[in-house]
């Protein structure tokens, strides 16, 4: 009896669950410090190589990833919408869409997936959502637009006005992202909304899109809030506000211990070598020395690693989950994957190179920000470089698209030319 039959489904199976979870690796990786867009291309090509699999499975691979979305898990979702999508098979897109109307923080699988295939293969599904009555299909598809770079036209507008508050953040968010300056007149009058996310929305598109005042003030209450938007918010208001202003605002964080992460974080964002003294020596404590190091890499490009400059952890130091179960701490290290920097060496690479650097000026590894070395960062540098890169773009540009670092790798290489494709 040939065993065959029996091999293949378990085969097939084994692709179904490897492009759910590296897509779960893979939202990690687009925030990664290490991750770069070649590493990132590599990964998507491996989850791309599991879809190759399961589109030539056909039915068998189709019902493998129906029976998956029992588990109700975004990257569940988000393989079994890439197929359906794909094949424009309506029964099963409103399989996905069956689950998702349950769970409506699954749409982030379906988001995603509209964004893993080539626009012109979605064209057709995003204007489907955008007509539909449910918010929540227009909030895929206004969401689909958005991770495309693509106008949803009247129907951002329309959004903009709804008053579904999940809607509503994700229109807002999407200004920002498509360059809508002509909409921050629509935008401005929610930065007083009731919901954190909408507030936070509307303060991120405003100030990514003009010096709006209103909207400035608004991230500063968001960055300085115990809130999960506090970085978010902290990264593009530093970014927006003079030199002058940015450092008041940095050194009153500082001052703070509670908000000493953020205040190295804002040092980086800003990247006025003046910081780096004040850096190396928050290097010494050591829930702060691994953020302390990437912002000096954030500002002056030395690689810790190259050049031998970091050290081993203190034994004595834990962060994130620990294997004891009645630990209650179940964050993930938000600095897992940087180098515990040197400060002794560090000090003495600085005094070496300091003549190489200008108080006043502002330096994104190592250099200063023009537009050209900006779109060079955003080639070649890391994924946190590369977020930072792509809003100092966007500001300097009105009017322009925020590059999305999170897209399919080997799509963001096409688009920046960046030499033979990985996938």
């Amino acid at each position: 009896m040939s065993l065959v039959p029996s091999i293949i489904p378990a085969v097939i199976s084994q692709h179904a669950d490897e492009a759910s979870f590296l897509w779960t690796l893979r939202n990690g990786a687009v925030v990664a410090p290490h991750y770069g867009l070649d590493d990132l291309a590599r990964l998507d090509g491996r989850i791309e190589a599991h879809f190759d699999a399961l589109r030539i499975a056909g039915e068998e691979g189709w019902s493998l990833l129906e029976e998956r979305l029992a588990f109700e898990e975004s990257g569940e979702v988000f393989a079994a919408s890439a197929l359906a999508f794909e094949t424009k098979n309506e029964p099963h897109i409103q399989k996905v869409l069956e689950v998702v109307t349950k769970e409506s923080v699954l749409t982030e699988g379906v988001v995603s997936a509209l964004g893993w295939l080539s626009f012109e293969q979605v064209a057709e599904h995003i204007k489907n959502f955008l007509g539909a009555r449910a918010p929540l299909l227009r909030r895929i598809g206004i969401a689909g637009c958005a991770v495309h770079r693509q106008n949803p036209d009247a129907a951002l507008a329309d959004a903009l006005m709804s008053d579904d508050f999940l809607l509503k953040g994700r229109a807002l968010r999407a200004v920002g992202e498509l360059g809508r300056a002509d909409l921050v007149s629509k935008v401005l009058p929610s930065l007083s909304a009731e919901n954190e996310k909408v507030r936070l929305s509307a303060a991120w598109s405003a100030a990514l899109l003009s010096s709006d005042g209103q909207a400035l003030n608004a991230l500063k209450t968001l960055a300085e809030g115990a809130s999960p938007h506090s970085e978010k918010s902290m990264q593009l208001l530093a970014r927006r506000l003079s030199l002058a202003d940015a450092k008041v605002w940095q050194k009153k964080l500082s001052q703070n211990l509670s908000q000493r992460r953020l205040a190295i974080i804002t040092a980086g964002a800003i990247g006025d070598p003046e910081f780096i003294p004040w850096l190396i020596d928050q290097m010494k404590i050591p829930p702060l020395a691994r953020p302390a190091g990437e912002a000096l890499t954030m500002i002056t490009g030395v690689d810790l690693a190259y050049r031998d400059l970091e050290r081993k952890p203190p034994e004595d130091f834990q962060s994130g989950p620990t294997e004891d179960p009645n630990d209650e701490n179940v964050e993930m290290d938000p600095d897992d994957n940087l180098p515990w920097p040197e400060p002794a060496l560090l000090q003495k690479w600085w005094e070496q190179n300091r003549s190489q650097f200008q108080s006043g000026t502002r330096y994104l590894l190592g250099k200063p920000m023009t537009v050209e070395w900006l779109k060079t960062v955003l080639r070649d540098g890391r994924q946190r470089q590369r977020t930072a890169a792509a809003l100092e773009l966007a500001i300097r540009q009105p009017g322009q698209t925020l590059f999305n670092v999170a897209a399919p790798g080997f799509r963001q290489q096409q688009v920046l030319g960046k030499g033979e494709v990985i996938r």
